[in-house]
């Protein structure tokens, strides 16, 4: 069962999905399977055994000019759109607007008041 504030994924964000998938599977023994992505691209789900630890994906496009490649958290909320409007209150912003990703959950991206960037998502096991 998902419990509401704990983290729940984390996502590598990559220029070079190769590179990194040798590097885990290497150092750390992890196997990989592709979905393809909604507006292109694939994501790559990372396991270790049979259980799913990590997901990549290639930073492609102009939006991602200037970023470092780096590790993504998300944090599993009980209402990703109540838990929104919790932050903006206090201080955080939304940085992209949630979004449903089907049989996923339903994701929102932001910045909490010391600017730290994080996702919170409403897994689709703990949708009511």
């Amino acid at each position: 069962m998902v419990e509401h504030g704990v983290f729940y994924w984390n996502e590598l964000m990559t220029r070079d999905t190769v590179k990194a998938r040798a590097f885990y599977e290497n150092c750390l023994g992890w196997t990989f399977s592709e979905m393809p992505m909604d507006g292109g691209g694939v994501y790559v789900l990372a396991s270790l055994g049979e259980n799913p630890v990590a997901g990549f994906f290639a930073m492609e496009g102009s939006h991602f000019d200037g970023v470092p490649e780096h590790w993504m958290s998300y944090i599993a909320v009980d209402n990703v759109d109540e838990r929104l409007e919790l932050a903006v209150a206090h201080g955080g912003e939304v940085m992209r607007p949630p979004f449903d990703v089907p049989g996923i959950g339903r994701i929102a991206i932001l910045k909490d008041v010391g600017g730290a960037v994080q996702g919170w998502m409403t897994p689709s096991e703990m949708a009511t």
